[in-house]
């Protein structure tokens, strides 16, 4: 290559047009998914303190946000479920009356243009709060996945159009997947949590879903932060019992792993930019320390350049009015 003054990389910057012109990474509204919060009731919209713009709703609120995302060329949404009802099984989980299928039923019916995704784990269910059954403080592997295959088939028949377990059980793909397809769902695609880091990120999440856990913490079956070679081991091992769409989670501190996982495999990657990462920005631009609207921006066009194709993120409403402005 040759060297200065014959090249002079600044020609490229220079002039806005061309700068766009030569833009190597570009972020769509087709490349977000919007995560709401469901929970029974009507007229509800509860503003989640740590999370501002935020919303609990009510399926009758839901409904006309939906309208609004759909409008708005936002293609997907990510349900989480806030019950009515908690036990130590999480029997609302996997009950076909249950906030969750109620929600999906009411989507599909009054609005026809948006993918519908839901969030398959027992943690926002459970009494103690955890992602599975309990033998004392020990968290059960296989005994939680016959639950979350009944749960996901139950998300099936409402009308999910997709499926994301984010339990982190060992054998949890391949059991969905079996049960999905001998209920007449083998369209329904998986979009997996394979990659789901115990992280500190999460705290205004288990405000939105309470779902805190009642006693430990969820390092027993979450990967530990220090660890990426570990990442391509879950990512192949969900990818062999036939997820579609590979998920690393959170998205911002854990770039390196986006992009490992995408360089490894020729797989749809998806990257959830957590409700930890959301709320640090808007902190920061309320009080005035950084431009709210810049960082944002900033921090998607950096996980869709470390390899992501989807990116799941509070801020989807945001960055659909501004690219569309």
């Amino acid at each position: 290559m040759a060297e200065y003054p014959n090249v002079r990389l600044r020609r490229l910057r220079h002039n806005p047009i061309v700068r766009d012109m030569v833009r190597e990474t570009h972020l769509r509204k087709s490349d977000l998914i919007y995560p709401l919060f469901v929970l029974p009731g009507s007229g509800i919209k509860n503003e989640i303190k740590s999370m501002p713009g935020v919303y609990q709703m009510s399926i009758d609120v839901l409904i006309e946000e939906c309208k609004e995302v759909a409008a708005l060329g936002i293609p997907a949404i990510i349900l989480f479920g806030i019950p009515s009802h908690k036990d130590e099984v999480g029997s609302e989980a996997y009950d076909d009356n249950g906030i969750i299928q109620q929600a999906v039923r009411a989507i599909k019916k009054e609005v026809s243009n948006l993918l519908v995704i839901t969030d398959v784990c027992l943690c926002e269910y459970t009494s103690h709060g955890h992602c599975g059954l309990l033998h004392g403080e020990e968290i059960l592997n296989d005994e939680t996945v016959e639950l979350l295959v009944k749960e996901a088939i139950s998300h099936a028949k409402a009308g999910a159009d997709m499926i994301a377990p984010s339990d982190m059980m060992d054998g949890r793909v391949a059991a969905i997947r079996q049960g999905l397809d001998e209920n007449g769902f083998s369209k329904i695609p998986i979009m997996s949590y394979a990659v789901k880091y115990s992280s500190g990120y999460y705290g205004p999440f288990r405000d939105a879903a309470d779902s805190a856990p009642a006693f430990g913490d969820r390092r027993s079956h979450q990967m530990d932060e220090a660890n990426s070679d570990e990442a391509i081991r879950e990512a192949e091992s969900d990818i062999l019992e036939g997820a579609d769409i590979i998920m690393v989670k959170p998205a911002g501190p854990y770039m390196d792993i986006i992009r490992r996982v995408k360089d490894e495999f020729n797989i749809p990657i998806a990257a959830y930019q957590v409700s930890g990462e959301y709320s640090i920005i808007k902190a920061g631009g309320k009080l005035g320390w950084i431009d709210e609207q810049r960082v944002m921006m900033e921090s998607l066009l950096g996980i869709k350049r470390a390899g992501a194709d989807i990116i799941l993120t509070y801020f989807a409403k945001e960055v659909a009015k501004l690219l569309k402005d």
